[in-house]
This record gives structure tokens, C-alpha cells and sequence, in this order.
């Protein structure tokens, strides 16, 4: 075997020696292209407009109205055939009405005595009335001015159901509590 001159090996030594220093060498990356001109901003849409605060609608009908006391409290009390004694449901119902007409002081009302078809004009006049009348002793006796108070009788004169069986005949058996004023 040979050996190399020394030239060549010295300069075997400083290529390798190049080649090892520029392989640490770190380059610069290139210089970036200029951007582009950018689109001027877009305005931002404006944030949604707040909705207007909603007065609270009550979860029922008004306190004091009409239909504050057909809904919560009860408007008829229903009799039996041929009867004008109040029923333990028909005491409970003016209970109600009782408590409900003593505070609002300011209304008034007309509780009207109805009967079914059967008998005569005059005979279910006659027990409308007596209808309508214990309806009002007993709102009296609950502590309800009388003054506040008018009694009518319609007989058989205005039905609430047209029907002519049992069924239609208990409805109309019944004593209205119709408000007339002071409600709101």
C-alpha cells in the first residue's frame, strides 16, 4: 500500500473540514415577497340593538276582573231538580265568592235563579227566584254588604245548554253570579 503525499492529505483534512463547518452553518431564510396590498378593514356591524324590556304579563287574568272571578273563583252554583237548597259544593263555590267580593269592596252584582225546560212559566220563575235569593242570604251570612247585591230570576227563559235531556237540564239548573260593577 501506498501512501498519499501529504498535499493531498492536507488538503483531504480541509475539504472535510469545509464540508463539516457548512453543514453547522445556518442560512437566512429568504427575504418574504412584499404583501400584497391589504383591503382596507371591513367596518364591524354594529352589535345587535337590545330588545326593549317588556312589561311582565301576569301569569293569569287581572285580580279584581270579571274574568279573575269566572276562572279562579266560580260563577254558578247548581241546584238539584226542583230544589233551591244549596249543595256542600254549592257552599263551598260561595265561599269563594264570598272571600273574593270581600276584597274588592267595590263590586256589585246580579245573581240570576235559572231553571231547566220542564214546568211550567210562572212555577220556574217562581223557584229561579228562590234560587237566586238563597244564593244571596248565604253571600250575606259570609259577610257581604246586601247593598252590593240584586236578584233576578230567569226561570227557563235563558238556557245555558239548548239540549232537552238530563245532561243539558242540570246546566241549566244553576244560580248565575253576575258581576255588574266596580271591577277593574
Amino acid at each position: 500500500m501506498t501512501s498519499s503525499p501529504p498535499h493531498l492529505k492536507r488538503a483531504l483534512v480541509l475539504t472535510a473540514m469545509t464540508c463539516a463547518l457548512a453543514a453547522c452553518a445556518t442560512s437566512k431564510p429568504p427575504a418574504p415577497a412584499a404583501p400584497a396590498p391589504a383591503a382596507p378593514p371591513a367596518k364591524a356591524p354594529p352589535p345587535p340593538a337590545m330588545p326593549r324590556p317588556v312589561a311582565a304579563q301576569p301569569a293569569g287574568p287581572t285580580p279584581g276582573s270579571v274574568r279573575d272571578f269566572v276562572v279562579n273563583v266560580g260563577d254558578r252554583v247548581y241546584f238539584d231538580f226542583d230544589q233551591y237548597q244549596l249543595s256542600s259544593e254549592g257552599r263551598a263555590l260561595l265561599a269563594r265568592q264570598a272571600a273574593w267580593l270581600n276584597q274588592y269592596p267595590a263590586v256589585t252584582i246580579r245573581i240570576e235563579g235559572n231553571c231547566d225546560e220542564r214546568g211550567t212559566r210562572d212555577y220556574n220563575l217562581a223557584l229561579g227566584d228562590r234560587r237566586a235569593n238563597a244564593v244571596k242570604r248565604y253571600l250575606v251570612e259570609l259577610g257581604v254588604r246586601p247593598d252590593r247585591m240584586a236578584t233576578i230570576s230567569y226561570g227557563k227563559e235563558q238556557p245555558m245548554d239548548t239540549g232537552s235531556d238530563e245532561t243539558a237540564w242540570a246546566h241549566n239548573r244553576n244560580a248565575h253570579t253576575a258581576l255588574t260593577g266596580g271591577t277593574h
